[in-house]
């Protein structure tokens, strides 16, 4: 006669300890639970809810600068380091952390046009108005010592911007032509130029390190290579480019922000049409930077808005304003990949989380678990209608959603036109 003895592993329903939780079996059979689609989409939907109520990426306003910010820098090995130069020539260095100036230096006379740090983050360089570039120690002087710069070099022309490059004791400026320079001395290693006029911005590729690319203001995007002191690649747009930024994780990918209220993605192989365009701002884009994981790019305009924009994606997922923050002049994503840094007109640098309604400080793993799960409920029933509507619903400034509609208009009756011209050609 044969007896079968049911057998269960007391470790399956036995807690370890009085605080863990009670372990129940579940039977994950779909037929068992015909109402598990309904509830899932219901927690989506309430989850979907909750990240817009708390939804405040506002955090901080570092104020004391005297004149609007003009220019940031991002500290290469400190996360809580910033660098800020403003209209009337002062340079900042802030903590975050303690959301303090640390270090103000009288840089330049008139505007500081453009600053960047050693890729080491021992100093840092600026341009000015004064047709000088100032190379300063990172660290102050001591008590009672003088704010002198290491190195200054005296140019013909006016200097418009200023990049270091990623590896390497060299950096390049651009005003009438694009110059590299080598720290130890006081000319040009070589100057490269194609066209007459002014350059606004130059940037270095942070993967291929020997190539940059600059914006000249006669609507010219131009690519350079150091090795062959030559320049390789040119594109033409309708509107001026007022600055680019490379992606960090894709050698050949950069966008640039435009003056027809666009930013445009192009792959440097190919030149001929942009990968992407991305429209939602109603002005002048002033400014551009990646997140370090290259997916993400952050964009600052004369609207008075900045906007978060997906790299393969023509809209915005976010966008931040307020009600005391005039035209966004420059714009920073920081390296943990956790904010955003803005300068404005109104002399503020502002502090926003980049992703709106996340939750800082330390998560305990039950609440993680809760954040992913609802994360991948709703990307699960991200197309649906109500949940789309309510995850891509943002208030907007009265200005901003006027002159976005009026936009609006204009695209539809330039399309209608186009179609009707189209159809009087066939007929």
């Amino acid at each position: 006669m044969r007896v079968k003895v049911l057998s269960r592993n007391p470790d399956d329903y036995i807690r370890e300890t009085k605080q863990d939780l009670q372990r129940v079996p579940r039977n994950y059979d779909p037929a068992l639970h015909p109402f598990e689609v309904p509830r899932e989409y219901m927690r989506a939907l309430n989850a979907t809810k909750l990240e817009r109520v708390f939804a405040k990426p506002f955090l901080a306003s570092l104020d004391g600068h005297r004149d609007g910010v003009n220019c940031m820098a991002k500290h290469p090995q400190s996360l809580s380091t910033v660098l800020s130069g403003a209209c009337d020539g002062e340079v900042k260095i802030w903590n975050l952390t303690k959301r303090e100036c640390i270090r103000t230096l009288q840089a330049h006379e008139g505007f500081v046009r453009g600053i960047c740090t050693r890729f080491c983050g021992t100093s840092f360089f600026t341009v000015g108005d004064d047709k000088t570039v100032k190379h300063w120690k990172m660290e102050g002087p001591g008590y009672g010592g003088e704010e002198e710069p290491l190195h200054t070099i005296l140019g013909k022309t006016l200097y418009t911007g200023i990049d270091h490059h990623w590896k390497e004791a060299v950096f390049a400026t651009c005003g009438h032509q694009v110059d590299i320079w080598d720290e130890q001395r006081n000319s040009p290693i070589c100057s490269l130029t194609w066209g007459v006029d002014s350059i606004s911005s130059v940037k270095f590729n942070p993967i291929e390190t020997h190539l940059l690319g600059s914006c000249a203001s006669d609507r010219n995007i131009v690519l350079y290579d150091m090795r062959q002191s030559t320049p390789l690649k040119k594109v033409i747009l309708d509107m001026r480019t007022n600055t680019l930024c490379w992606n960090p994780m894709e050698a050949f990918i950069f966008t640039s922000a435009n003056e027809d209220h666009n930013l445009y993605t192009f792959d440097m192989r190919f030149l001929e049409s942009p990968v992407m365009v991305h429209m939602d701002h109603v002005s002048a884009v002033l400014d551009v930077d990646y997140s370090p994981t290259g997916k993400e790019f952050v964009s600052a305009s004369f609207d008075k808005s900045i906007r978060i924009f997906p790299v393969d994606k023509g809209r915005s997922r976010e966008v931040y304003h307020t009600k005391r923050m005039q035209h966004v002049i420059t714009v920073k994503w920081t390296s943990d990949n956790k904010y955003i840094l803005c300068g404005s007109d109104e002399m503020n640098i502002r502090l926003w989380k980049a992703n709106a309604s996340e939750k800082l400080g330390v998560l305990v793993p039950r609440e993680r678990a809760a954040m992913n799960y609802n994360q991948k409920l709703k990307e699960k029933f991200q197309h649906h209608p109500q949940i789309k509507r309510i995850a891509r619903h943002r208030h907007l400034p009265k200005p901003i959603y006027n002159q976005a509609k009026e936009l609006r208009i204009m695209r539809e009756a330039r399309r209608r036109k186009y179609d009707s011209l189209f159809v009087f050609i066939l007929s």
